[in-house]
């Protein structure tokens, strides 16, 4: 067996055990990929917002306090 021979057997067992490991996920339904979607946007606007005052904020106490604004 050549060398040659043995990578592309290999890759063919790589995939063969990708295959295997796909078969074994528990995918989400549509309604828990639906809700879960929904929620990390709700948490990734109300982040941003906070992020947002935060930064807000602290511009405001730089520009008063430093800036003489």
């Amino acid at each position: 067996m050549t060398h040659r021979t043995a990578t592309k057997r290999s890759r063919f067992r790589f995939i063969g055990e990708i295959i295997a490991e796909l078969r074994k996920v528990v995918w989400l339904s549509r309604r828990e990929a639906a809700y879960l979607t929904f929620l990390v946007l709700v948490v990734t606007v109300a982040v941003g917002i906070v992020l947002g005052a935060f930064d807000w904020g602290f511009a405001q106490i730089v520009d008063r306090f430093f800036l003489g604004g």
